[in-house]
């Protein structure tokens, strides 16, 4: 029993300096960010330092260190409409994670206001890298849209995305029969989560928060070629 309650403690006390640790680095990534970072950036960059962390947790941390990023406006509704043919299971789970590069991508779509009207993205990221693979914008939130950006991952992981799961909202770009011959074509296996669920996407949607948060609400674009030039590098630059 003695010994027990003494590893007990040894992992409790484990546990407290882990704690500790990881919230020095939670403060040193939101110092270098001008106190601006919110948890899903900065747990974007505890993972690229190996850190085993949930958003959850770094939120925790912050609210306990008093640390408070920029807020995103209220999250507007789904762009589109799911579709009505029958579309793929979800293959993830919230499992957002992989142990090597092409096992698992996601990606998602959002909108951004210019002097000239709405600029859509589309965009893809590798779940081991985190990083974007492909992009696309445009002035319509369609088929076209989403299929560049699916283009564009497979141009840059150069052929090897044979079998990757690629794991969207279950809206009707995505599942629509051109995309699903795209995915078919070069072995992409589809996912997707539950309509109106943020949670079943939230990596993919946790990067567009972060562009929004810290890029996009703080300037005015004057038209959508200049937005799509300075989205463009802040992307390359993330």
């Amino acid at each position: 029993m003695v010994l027990q309650v003494a590893a007990q403690t040894v992992r409790a006390d484990e546990r407290e300096v882990g704690r500790a640790l990881l919230a020095e680095r939670i403060s040193y990534f939101f110092d270098r960010s001008d106190r601006t970072y919110g948890s899903p950036r900065i747990t974007l960059d505890l993972w690229e330092e190996g850190w085993q962390a949930s958003q959850n947790t770094v939120a925790d941390i912050m609210a306990g260190l008093g640390l408070q990023g920029r807020k995103p406006p209220r999250r507007r509704r789904s762009l589109t409409r799911p579709g009505k043919r029958k579309t793929a299971r979800d293959l993830v789970l919230r499992r957002f994670d992989a142990i090597a590069p092409n096992i698992l991508w996601w990606g998602d779509m959002t909108e951004f206001d210019t002097d000239e009207g709405k600029l859509y993205l589309a965009s893809v990221h590798d779940a081991f890298s985190r990083r974007a693979l492909g992009y696309a914008m445009g002035e319509r939130p369609d088929t076209t849209l989403v299929s560049a950006a699916l283009q564009m991952a497979i141009a840059t992981r150069g052929g090897q995305e044979d079998g990757v799961i690629f794991h969207t909202d279950r809206v009707s770009e995505y599942n629509s029969e051109a995309f699903r011959q795209l995915c078919g074509r070069w072995g992409v296996v589809q996912s997707m989560g539950r309509v109106g669920s943020a949670l079943d996407n939230a990596a993919a949607e946790s990067f567009h928060s972060v562009l929004k948060v810290e890029y996009v609400h703080r300037h005015r674009f004057a038209t959508r070629a200049e937005a799509r030039l300075k989205i463009a590098t802040w992307i390359a630059d993330f």
